[in-house]
């Protein structure tokens, strides 16, 4: 304390950017002096250090905080006269002694900004990235599965066949031969029109599991009416009357219903790979059409993945030569598929945009419900004309059942699945289901794949794979060279050979000696 009563100023102060007038932070280390009846010396560093009686400038010692305290006058540490314990500080044979204060263990802090191996690697495997990529690959294969499985399972129904009586054979007037009845081999199911309107039924579905999952994961009456009343205001406040909605849900019912026509006929003709890996196509076409009508970024790879899959359709159209007109006529019905999905998908999103889920759920189901009460009647016209053929009694139900569920959740995992995992994730199942379904096809069916045939579906699986490029592609070959020629500088240089001062050779040499001597 000077002459005039101020007290001396802080040590805190001068290392404290703050000022006087900001709070000071909390003193690691208070230095009294028995002689001087000022208040404590107190310094906080952000360093935490403690400093010995001799001062900052004196020959006292300045030991870190948590390392361990040294009495230089007698080695027990002298215990506190109020609480008889010893404070672990410094003390030294002077009039000055110190004040011990609860200082915050710096090996905590440590550990909490730099978290442990075990810590990282947890953070790393149970991240949301990681979690995603995961439920990725499952519904990959999900998706794979149910379209391999649907598939081979109407290809399936298209071939069975049964006995059914046929003509009679009459013997000749005095010939003593009884009456036989032959029996004709015919198909029992041959009705591509109807398995897709039954199989289109199924996508009613859409709105009540909807519903379903909602009011199992919020339990809430109140949530589902609110849901209700938002779906409908989102067409609303986009000015999307009933009338316009039910002429929109009848134009998508319309490209719906043609595109799954088509490509059921197709597997009447073709093998199941074949019309996969054609349908796949339609990749390339939606990014033509969404270039087009919804201005998409242009990407030059993208274009290349077009030209492949063009090439890949015209193989597989004179795979079997020109005269088979059939192989022809279903690579076209195949091809008109895939671009009859691209209209859809992009028609769907010019003109719904973005939808939620409830949204997407509700007009799936519509397009069910017109499909089921519009087309009943050519379904009828179809079948008591003998167009398709419905053999009830000989009809594989359990085939078509199976395959219209694994149709169903097919379009459940490509609508829904990006509320669990990233789009590409839904792309690459389809893509994978084409070498699938070749293994499928040569083990039961015993196709072989060779020729234009297997360029066609290597081109097409090719040009799939090129679409799903991002439009950033050269950047990420920029950084992959980069980071290559970055390894290569940092790699440690080979040491060089010692040299033989006296010859100027390598010491090494396989030749010399060190000496210099042939050896």
């Amino acid at each position: 304390m000077s002459e005039d009563g101020s007290r001396r100023p802080s040590i805190a102060t001068i290392f404290n950017p703050r000022g006087r007038s900001s709070a000071p932070p909390r003193p690691s280390v208070v230095v009294t002096d028995e002689d001087s009846p000022g208040p404590p010396l107190q310094l906080s560093n952000g360093a935490g250090m403690r400093v010995g009686s001799a001062g900052l400038g004196g020959g006292g010692s300045v030991t870190p905080v948590g390392s361990p305290s040294i009495n230089l006058a007698s080695p027990i540490p002298p215990a506190d006269p109020e609480s008889g314990s010893s404070c672990g500080a410094i003390t030294v044979p002077n009039r000055r002694s110190y004040i011990p204060i609860e200082k915050s263990s710096v090996g905590e802090s440590t550990r909490e900004s730099h978290p442990s191996r075990c810590t990282r690697f947890r953070k790393a495997v149970f991240s949301k990235t990681t979690r995603k990529i995961v439920v990725g690959w499952v519904v990959t294969c999900c998706v794979t599965t149910s379209w391999v499985g649907a598939t081979h399972l109407l290809k399936d129904m298209f071939l069975r066949q049964a006995l059914f009586p046929g003509p009679v054979a009459t013997p000749a007037p005095n010939s003593t031969q009884e009456v036989k009845v032959l029996m004709v081999q015919k198909a029992v199911f041959d009705a591509p029109f109807f398995t897709t309107w039954f199989c289109t039924a199924w996508t009613g579905l859409f709105f009540p599991l909807y519903l379903v999952c909602h009011s199992c994961l919020r339990r809430d009456k109140s949530s589902l009416k609110l849901t209700l009343k938002t779906i409908a205001q989102n067409f609303r406040d986009r000015g999307v009357t009933f009338s316009k909605f039910m002429t929109r849900c009848c134009l998508f019912c319309l490209l719906w219903v043609i595109t799954n026509y088509m490509y059921v006929y197709s597997l009447r003709i073709l093998d199941c790979t074949d019309v996969m890996a054609l349908y796949s196509a339609h990749v390339s076409f939606v990014y033509l059409l969404s270039w087009v009508i919804l201005h998409d970024q242009f990407v030059g790879v993208r274009i290349v993945a077009v030209i492949l899959c063009n090439t890949g359709i015209a193989l597989l159209a004179y795979m079997d030569g020109i005269t088979k007109t059939k192989t022809l006529g279903g690579v076209v019905l195949a091809a008109a598929a895939a671009a009859g999905s691209a209209v859809y998908k992009v028609l769907f999103k010019k003109v719904i945009g973005e939808a939620s889920f409830g949204q997407v759920s509700l007009i799936f189901t519509v397009i069910a419900l017109l499909n089921t009460i519009l087309l009943s009647p050519p379904v009828a016209a179809l079948y008591f004309s003998g167009y398709e053929v419905i053999i009830w009694s000989h009809l594989p139900w359990p085939n078509l059942l199976i395959a219209a569920a694994l149709s169903l959740a097919a379009n459940l995992l490509g609508n829904f699945g990006v509320a669990f995992t990233f789009e590409i994730f839904i792309t690459l199942g389809l893509v994978l289901a084409v070498p699938v379904s070749a293994v499928l096809d040569v083990k039961w069916y015993g196709v072989n794949f060779e020729g234009m045939k297997l360029a066609g579906v290597v081109l097409i699986v090719c040009g799939f794979f090129l679409v799903l490029f991002p439009a950033n592609w050269p950047e990420y070959i920029t950084k992959l060279l980069r980071w290559g020629r970055h390894r290569k500088r940092n790699q440690p240089r080979q040491q060089q050979e010692p040299v033989d001062y006296r010859t100027g050779l390598i010491s090494r040499s396989h030749l010399r000696s060190p000496s210099g001597l042939i050896r």
